[in-house]
């Protein structure tokens, strides 16, 4: 996932809504990804890289077993130390078995197949262009020439020659980031959220917590029968990060909308107990992280009418992403207040864009909340900037 969003991809794909498959192709695998309005929506990945063989003093100094496969199928026999090269084992044709290899990567209209999956994609349906990333991108793209001993220029212009064969059924959009596609750095920032606005039913077992990864699935909230879909939401969302349904805990960040009244929520909840079915039905502890202003709400609709026993933490007035992680510190007395940090990846190109201000009352000037309540809660400043002398949340 990180590969489509740090190549570009996705920024194209929600700039021009376009729905673009992202083909990372690296040392050892290649990633698959499918992005559609700047999410990836559906990933794989396949024993198919630059680095299977490297050859130096022309003696093969590495074979990875995909390699050793691979070659076999392309009708060579090599071994690990083994004199030969893939210089004068392809003399005839230099690119005769990455042309083979480049020919097994999985890109067509039909259900992608190749015994080279280590994890399958399911049916691509409408892909508007390809986008390629990862260090055998550098040469597909001609910005490389220079030989490490790899195969990866040699799987480059195999590639390369597919494309101008009119091999892939889909243009090749012009490269973003190649080699350089992944997050450039992190940031990280504090904020203190009001433990009177949130729903913690056991702090002492609840915080503090640290390094809780963040899961945001996405869905749209019409109407009020949508317990299904945030459901489902949730469920393919862990699947597709490889969170397991019943161990270890995440933070799970929810985007709210609209109205908050009792049908649309009461629904809201019951597709987040839905979700979660598996982490309920075995007391493991819920993090519930929310923008909108209805985390105390929320968690007495879990706790009180859908009987969950789990220990809840329901705060909200925060925004987060994929990618994140917080650290959740203990509530500080007497403001009642949860320091929270959030640490963030930063990435080139990335569709999300800057991270909305959260709406806080700040006096006069303030934001008002898009609903009217009537509880009272004060949430503090956030601390931002690179100085984190004074950022102690959770700490």
């Amino acid at each position: 996932m990180l590969a489509a969003y740090g190549s570009g991809a996705a920024r194209v794909s929600s700039d021009e809504s376009k729905r673009i498959l992202n083909v990372d192709i690296g040392g050892g695998t290649t990633k698959l990804g499918l992005v559609e309005n700047g999410r990836v929506i559906a990933t794989a990945a396949v024993h198919i890289g630059g680095r299977l063989q490297v050859v130096e003093a022309g003696k093969i100094v590495r074979l990875d077993p995909a390699g050793k496969h691979h070659a076999g199928r392309a009708g060579f026999s090599w071994r690990a130390a083994a004199t030969r090269s893939i210089r004068p084992a392809c003399r005839k044709s230099p690119t005769a078995w990455p042309m083979r290899l480049s020919a097994r990567l999985p890109l067509s209209r039909c259900r992608p197949t190749s015994d080279a999956f280590i994890s399958p994609i399911r049916l691509l349906g409408r892909v508007d262009g390809l986008m390629f990333s990862g260090s055998v991108a550098e040469y597909i793209y001609r910005r490389e020439q220079r030989d490490f001993g790899d195969l990866g220029p040699w799987l480059g212009q195999a590639v390369h020659a597919r494309i101008d064969g009119g091999a892939f059924p889909w243009p090749v959009l012009p490269a973003g980031e190649c080699i350089r596609a992944t997050a450039l750095g992190a940031s990280e920032y504090s904020v203190q959220l009001s433990g009177n606005t949130s729903y913690i039913s056991n702090p002492g077992k609840l915080l503090p917590r640290r390094n809780l990864q963040v899961l945001q699935p996405s869905f749209r909230l019409r109407g009020n029968d949508q317990s299904g879909r945030v459901a489902q939401a949730i469920r393919s969302h862990m699947t597709a990060f490889d969170v397991p349904h019943s161990e270890g805990d995440f933070a799970l960040a929810l985007r709210w909308t609209g109205l908050p009244s009792y049908p649309r929520l009461a629904a809201f909840a019951a597709g987040i107990k839905r979700g979660l079915a598996e982490r309920i039905a075995g007391k493991r502890p819920l993090y519930i992280m929310l923008d909108g202003d209805v985390a105390h709400t929320l968690g007495h609709l879990l706790r009180e009418e859908l009987s969950i026993e789990s220990d809840l933490l329901v705060i909200d007035g925060v925004v987060l992403w994929d990618f994140d992680y917080l650290d959740l510190g203990r509530i500080r007395m007497p403001s009642y207040t949860v320091p929270v940090t959030i640490k963030s990846l930063v990435f080139s190109e990335d569709p999300r864009g800057p991270k909305p201000q959260r709406l806080h009352h700040r006096g006069d000037n303030a934001r008002e909340h898009p609903h009217a309540h009537d509880h009272d809660h004060q949430h503090r400043k956030e601390q931002r900037g690179h100085d984190h002398a004074e950022s102690r949340g959770g700490r």
